[in-house]
């Protein structure tokens, strides 16, 4: 079998089921939606749109807008002409546009709308190469541009002849790039991620494959949360449901997901693990404010199914009262999560087990999983008919992984991305014999299941030259009720010191009652650490790490280097 490009793969799928839903978004508080007919006839004007406007093959186009119909029509369009979709995160800066516009060279921006298309217009202006901005809402600018032309998605359509738009589509090889998708960037600039139609085609149906072991690939609806600018949501929350032949609904934001979910009735969600953790507390202090009988009978289906998940045998007793849980709570909480789920897949950053088992106790379903963006991204995952909930499970088909002999993670295959765009000697540091070096450490138990045990770079070394990985006791800390957020130090210190974001609660509190909350957290904690995990000491972070002041990616990690810059004298104060 010949394996065709992306946009060919979505054509043919479009062909065969024309008439079958594909992609929902909500306007005017109202879910519209797209069969794959439809949105095959949407993607060729748009490519003829593009075409019009000196889009080529080999071209590069950024993207930098909110998750919708009109973002996956324009990946698909662009992809059809041969030109290369770059994703920009909706959550940049002006800076972070101009760097992806600049890096890549590209000719032409896709954005929204407001304060987004203010960003983009000024970066697109004062990168040299990009001569066209496309908005998907007819807006007038602010700041009127000299050297760029500004037009509507909607405007630029209407001078689209549809029956030229089907001579549009380039014939491409597998091994021609689809996309350039840029890495977070936690410490320092982003680069330029190249990864072919072979790549995201092998990863998407390595997971295909492990989704259809438990009979989840027919007729299944995805609910789309994550930018589709990260490569774990553009394979996963994109072209994965596409191959599938799935449903796609867009969620109007994270403080709507709840809702969404309850509208939307998925059966597949793609997230990262800070949505969990801020479910997991709704739930918990949903609890505690209820208290009396709901939380009692709460707590006890919770304690039976970590029973039944760690292979303990029930009693006649608790098969009677398990049964009646499942109905009463189980069931409930199943139903607010709109009754249809069948799994959350989870990735993009370590998930607490503790967090993964409550999920899984009151019979909802997480598939954790661990990649890279320049694995396209998925590297394992755990099978949904054999769930280890503290492992990124098992490596997908296509990828030959083994261990360093410092535990670094290497893997090779069709999913390995072709380098790094313009940074021949970056590529060759990170792909050695054709072996990617992922720069996370790990082990592998008997059964095959992967462990991610530290980042290589971010493993805290401390002055006694012992190795610690940050990441697990920060999981630990952001679990508490107390804790917002975290971030450990101590490299070449003698102990562990920690940067902390109190929760609301916590942070209404005077000082001195905060600093002694926060006190006997870290001691309710450190009561499980050995002696060399031990947080000794901590400061109160002046603001929560967030996007917009620096301290947070857009997929939500916390950029270290910039919070230790920031709280440098003060955590050197502690020593």
């Amino acid at each position: 079998m010949t394996l065709k490009s992306l946009s060919d793969q979505f054509f043919d799928i479009a062909a065969s089921q024309s008439e079958k839903p594909f992609l929902y978004e909500k306007k005017h508080g109202v879910w519209q939606g797209q069969t794959y007919g439809e949105v095959a006839i949407s993607v060729l004007r748009a490519a003829g749109m593009l075409r019009m406007l000196g889009v080529n093959k080999g071209d590069r186009v950024v993207i930098g807008a909110e998750n919708g119909i009109n973002w996956a029509v324009a990946d698909l369009a662009i992809m059809t002409l041969g030109a290369l979709v770059v994703p920009s995160y909706s959550t940049n800066t002006m800076d972070d546009h101009l760097h992806v516009l600049t890096d890549s060279g590209a000719v032409l921006a896709i954005t929204s709308t407001g304060a987004l298309a203010e960003k983009m217009a000024e970066a697109a202006e004062k990168a040299k190469t990009c001569k066209t901005l496309i908005c998907f809402e007819d807006i007038a600018l602010k700041t009127p541009t000299s050297t760029l032309t500004v037009t509507s998605w909607d405007k630029a359509l209407e001078k689209v002849d549809i029956s030229i738009s089907g001579d549009v589509r380039e014939t491409l090889a597998p091994d021609d790039l689809s996309c350039l998708i840029y890495t977070s960037g936690t410490g320092g600039l982003p680069k330029g991620v190249m990864l072919t139609h072979r790549s995201i085609s092998t990863n998407v149906e390595d997971v295909r494959q492990m989704l259809e072991r438990a009979d989840l690939v027919k007729g299944q609806r995805f609910l789309s949360l994550l930018p589709l600018s990260h490569s774990y949501e553009h394979t996963g929350g994109l072209h994965l449901p596409v191959r599938m032949g799935a449903e796609i609904w867009y969620c109007e934001s994270v403080d709507q997901v709840s809702s969404n979910l309850q509208e939307a009735k998925p059966t597949l969600m793609i997230a990262v693990p800070r949505l969990y953790e801020v479910l997991y507390d709704r739930i918990e202090r949903g609890l505690k404010a209820k208290g009396g009988l709901s939380e009692k009978l709460f707590r006890k289906a919770v304690a039976l199914g970590l029973k039944k998940l760690d292979g303990g045998r029930l009693t006649l007793t608790e098969k009677i009262a398990d049964r009646i849980l499942e109905r009463l709570v189980r069931a409930k909480v199943r139903q607010r999560l709109g009754g249809r789920l069948r799994y959350f897949c989870s990735g993009g950053a370590p998930l607490n087990p503790d967090i993964g088992r409550f999920f899984l106790a009151i019979g909802v379903g997480i598939l954790q999983g661990y990649g890279q963006t320049e694995a396209s991204p998925v590297i394992s995952l755990n099978p949904p008919d054999d769930i280890r909930i503290s492992t990124v499970g098992i490596p997908v088909s296509s990828v030959d992984l083994m261990l360093d002999d410092d535990g670094q993670i290497l893997i090779r295959g069709d999913m390995v991305m072709k380098g790094y765009w313009n940074k021949p000697d970056e590529t060759a540091e990170t792909i050695q014999d054709g072996w990617l070096h992922t720069g996370d450490i790990g082990q592998i138990d008997d059964d095959g299941y992967l462990m991610i045990t530290g980042r290589k770079k971010e493993i805290i070394v401390n002055s006694g030259g012992d190795n610690i990985a940050p990441a697990r006791l920060e999981a630990m800390l952001c679990i508490h009720a107390d804790i917002e957020q975290a971030m450990l130090t101590g490299d070449k210190r003698p102990w562990l010191a920690a940067v902390i974001v109190p929760s609301s609660e916590i942070n209404a509190l005077p000082k001195a009652e905060q600093h002694k909350r926060l006190k006997m957290a870290c001691d309710s904690i450190n009561a499980n650490l050995s002696k060399l995990e031990k947080i000794r000491r901590f400061i109160i972070a002046d603001e929560p790490f967030t996007i917009d002041n620096g301290e947070m990616t857009p997929t939500l990690k916390v950029r270290r280097h910039v919070v230790m810059k920031r709280y440098a004298k003060t955590l050197d104060e502690l020593y």
